[in-house]
């Protein structure tokens, strides 16, 4: 199965430890979310997957073995982690033939991937005279060539437009939806919230959660709802009953709190009470996330 291992994975920097004893699945079939502040270890952490650090002590494993181990690395596991990699005096085609002949990977393949990512038009062109998002772009081309089982991004939608963000929004969760194991590192909470269904979040190196995105967001937010009912006075004191209030808010809408909507559904229908608008108000991620990570964040910036 393509499914990433971590266990007991420590890395050390001289006296400085930046990556602390993970442990930790990603499992195909899902767009897992791996998150936290700057510093925290995400970066090293997929380095460390991929064999570009070697670890202090724990394992990191991709299918059971090593990224080092393996036979056709491509063919099983595609990477972008930095969209500066590709040579700036090579066209963008040339850098994908060489890392496909590298791995036994079919001309037919290059084109497919240049196509797919939406570059083939400019494929003739040297990667230095490209923008960040067609950098991005040619990394992402670069990740599916071998059409893999993983696949680990770093920021994959930096530098692309909205255009972009939509594509591979639409790509990882397609890739997903096939079985394969998508492992999306990203600062951009709103952005993350829309693809991710499961996150890893890391602070100081250390595992802060390993959860559902709707269990993520639920533990760190009170039940609220928001509804607008023709007949407030009655549905209020219904409500008082139980020990909750209303309280009035703009435009003729009532929030409550410590309660969910459908219970709410269910006391007015029971008491006859029409209701005109009825709905959960939860957190975001980035409200959730930030109160996770207040304490764990080692580089913020204050007021002026």
């Amino acid at each position: 199965m393509n499914r990433i291992e971590i266990r007991e994975l420590t890395k050390d920097h001289g006296t400085h430890r930046v990556v602390d004893h993970l442990s930790f699945d990603v499992l195909p079939g899902r767009v897992t979310g791996f998150l936290g502040p700057n510093g925290a270890g995400k970066s090293t952490t997929m380095r460390l997957i991929l064999g570009l650090d070697r670890p202090t002590s724990g394992t990191a494993t991709i299918a059971g073995s090593r990224f080092t181990d393996l036979r056709s690395p491509l063919h099983q596991v595609g990477a972008l982690l930095d969209p500066q990699a590709a040579h700036s005096g090579r066209r963008a085609r040339d850098h994908l033939l060489a890392l496909a002949v590298s791995n036994g990977i079919p001309p037919a393949r290059v084109d497919a991937v240049l196509e797919q990512t939406g570059i083939a038009a400019v494929a003739r062109r040297r990667t230095g005279t490209f923008s960040l998002g067609m950098r991005q772009r040619l990394g992402i081309a670069a990740a599916l060539l071998g059409d893999p089982g993983v696949l680990l991004l770093d920021e994959p939608t930096n530098g692309l437009d909205p255009e972009g963000i939509i594509w591979i929004r639409e790509l990882m969760r397609g890739l997903a939806a096939e079985g394969r194991t998508v492992f999306v590192s990203s600062h951009l909470m709103a952005e993350s919230a829309s693809f991710v269904d499961h996150l890893v979040v890391l602070g100081q190196g250390k595992l802060l959660a390993d959860t559902s995105m709707e269990e993520f967001i639920d533990a760190r937010s009170t039940p609220r709802v928001r509804l607008r009912t023709s007949e407030p006075a009655r549905l209020g004191a219904a409500l008082a009953r139980d020990g909750l209030e209303m309280v009035a808010a703009e435009e003729g809408r009532w929030t409550v709190e410590g309660i969910r909507a459908e219970r709410v559904g269910a006391l007015a229908a029971q008491e006859g009470i029409a209701v005109l608008e009825l709905s959960d108000e939860r957190a975001s991620l980035e409200q959730a996330y930030l109160e996770l990570t207040a304490d764990r964040t080692p580089f913020s910036a204050t007021a002026a």
